[in-house]
């Protein structure tokens, strides 16, 4: 990376830590707060109506669903949004209006609330505002990142925000736990509010904000699915015009006109990604919301665990999935093969399954090391197309570096992923009273759709390899 000037380039380096530092805390605190639900499950399940008795587990299914189908929804205009608001603003008031809405769900302990409606309603809200935390990181990191050769490697040791968030949330709703559940959603609520205001203070969204500039990196779509990037030289600092003066943009200066909703749908490879998360991430969300109640309802060497206990065990499948995100994104850069990369993971992630539901109950050593092992690669191709390969296809040369498509490219992604997130709790609630080897099934079916969704894309960077 070449700045003008040394002493911008001594300043684009402490920023970038400082966006990398806060956008991580920022993303992880979303998913922290997320957490709590998963964690009470089992106690909501025993003694709180109205998800005790025999409806329980439906209605606990029910209540995910109304949380991620709102976020899924909402995530489409919360890019569309995010390309033209203010980054820092959207982002602190998202996160400070999520920290609210996780608050309400934990005022319904003290205050005795047992109708089904205020939990949906507060699960609907708490969707809708955390939509826009995703497009808003996404876009500052492309704003900052977009012109790093190792994309790749960069976002998957940031992506680790999500794991990390789960894993703080998960230990943060179980040590309270024994005070009653709605600490759960308390103390995550108040971490989230407080970053939501670090964030409005200091968070700087985009070089020109800080007077810096940085070079454009070119990210052209071959016709194989492959990729070829390449910095844009000195005298291409200032991006032609087209016809429409859709894309001008001048360094430090000006920002680019916004990508509208159906024209990034038809950029190279923004389909089947999306697609391709749609079930990925069903799956992910699956053990996300689920994992603590399944360990608690499945002994471990003949005996059953404790609600705190169960919780803070389930943390290990997200530490498998830090490590699986940066693995993914340091093998999609040595071979610069993204859809290779999400195949081989997937493909992986089925044996995985199989092995954890078959042989996880044996002892408690069992249970960790092949929960770790499925987290890894559950997580490996979720985190890299979410992040790598969603601003690989918002920095394309099809829109011409164009920064400002990377909310709105990544939303699509996102929240058609978010769609299947929808789907696999809400299954899950119902496909369990039949038995878990159902619910597995699922999993492996839903693994196997999302291959297929990649299966041209990697066979074309296979050819691509092979004729280079």
């Amino acid at each position: 990376m070449e700045v003008a000037g040394a002493a911008p380039a001594r300043g684009l380096g402490r920023h970038e830590y400082a966006v990398l530092a806060l956008t991580f805390a920022s993303y992880a605190s979303f998913h922290a707060s997320r957490k709590p639900p998963s964690i009470v499950k089992a106690v909501l399940s025993a003694d709180w109506a109205p998800f005790s008795g025999a409806r329980g587990p439906h209605r606990l299914g029910e209540l995910d669903v109304a949380f991620l189908s709102s976020y899924a929804l909402a995530m489409f205009a919360a890019g569309h949004l995010a390309d033209r608001a203010d980054l820092r603003r959207l982002l602190g008031t998202a996160m400070l209006a999520s920290g609210a809405a996780c608050a309400a769900l934990g005022a319904a302990y003290f205050l005795d609330v047992h109708a089904l409606a205020f939990f949906v309603a507060a699960q609907v809200a708490s969707g809708v505002v955390q939509s826009a935390g995703w497009p808003c990181v996404v876009a500052v990191i492309g704003n900052w990142f977009g012109h790093a050769s190792k994309r790749g490697t960069i976002m998957g040791v940031w992506n680790s925000h999500t794991s990390v968030g789960n894993i703080a949330g998960s230990v943060l709703a179980a040590a309270v736990l024994e005070f009653g559940w709605g600490w759960s959603f308390l103390v995550p609520a108040v971490v989230i509010a407080a970053l939501g205001a670090v964030v409005l203070v200091f968070l700087v969204a985009h070089p020109s904000e800080a007077g810096l500039e940085v070079e454009v990196m070119e990210v052209e779509m071959n016709g194989d699915g492959g990729e070829e990037v390449g910095l844009l030289g000195e005298d291409k600092k200032e991006v032609q015009r087209n016809e429409d003066d859709e894309f001008e943009l001048e360094m430090g200066s000006q920002l680019p006109r916004a990508i509208g909703f159906v024209e990034a749908w038809k950029l190279p490879g923004v389909a089947p990604y999306a697609f391709c998360l749609f079930f990925s991430k069903l799956v992910a969300y699956t053990f996300l919301y689920w994992l603590p109640f399944y360990i608690r309802n499945n002994a471990v060497a003949g005996q059953f665990l404790s609600h705190k206990a169960s919780g803070i065990l389930s943390i290990v499948f997200d530490i498998g999935g830090v490590l699986g995100g940066i693995s993914a994104g340091f093998l999609s850069d040595a071979i610069g093969a993204r859809a290779i990369t999400s195949v081989l993971f997937l493909l992986l992630s089925i044996p995985a399954l199989i092995v954890y539901r078959t042989y996880g109950s044996i002892s408690m050593h069992h249970n960790i090391g092949l929960m770790f092992l499925s987290g890894y690669f559950v997580n490996g191709p979720y985190s890299l197309i979410t992040t790598a390969v969603a601003t690989d296809l918002g920095t394309q040369d099809a829109i011409k570096g164009n920064s400002r498509a990377l909310a709105t490219v990544s939303a699509i992604i996102d929240g058609t992923g978010s769609v299947g997130a929808a789907l696999g709790p809400l299954l899950t609630g119902y496909i369990s009273t039949r038995g878990w080897n159902s619910v597995f099934f699922m999993l492996i079916v839903s693994i196997s759709l999302a291959i297929l969704f990649l299966i041209r894309l990697a066979k074309d960077e296979i050819v691509t390899k092979l004729s280079t």
